[in-house]
């Protein structure tokens, strides 16, 4: 899944759009509940060393809130880091690579 993808899917199954609330960081995109407008989701764009990858290349990532009990299972996956720049007990970071059927899993109701 790609980052125009995964913003079509959050638009989809959770009625909400994207902001981007940073002038210096215009491709940040938040996602927020409706109801209590607390983030579930931030997509950003970042070098891969700050998830630990070599090189200085951009990746596209989703920072996605997740049940803290389940973090640590997850970060053995493939394209799954400790959350970058968020609380790393609660959040995770996912590569947007092509990998939908992770990234959906990930984005969905039980880690939201």
């Amino acid at each position: 899944m790609n980052r125009a993808e995964l913003e079509h899917y959050i638009a989809e199954v959770y009625s909400t759009q994207g902001e981007n609330p940073w002038a210096q960081s215009p491709t940040n995109t938040v996602f927020r509940h409706r109801h209590n407008r607390k983030w579930f989701a931030i997509i950003m764009d970042i070098p891969r060393e700050k998830v630990g990858l070599s090189g200085e290349e951009i990746i596209s990532v989703v920072n996605v809130k997740c049940d803290p009990r389940l973090i640590g299972s997850f970060r053995e996956e493939p394209g799954i880091f400790p959350a970058y720049h968020m609380n790393k007990a609660h959040w995770l970071t996912i590569a947007l690579d092509g990998n939908a059927v992770r990234v959906q899993e990930r984005v969905s109701r039980k880690s939201i």
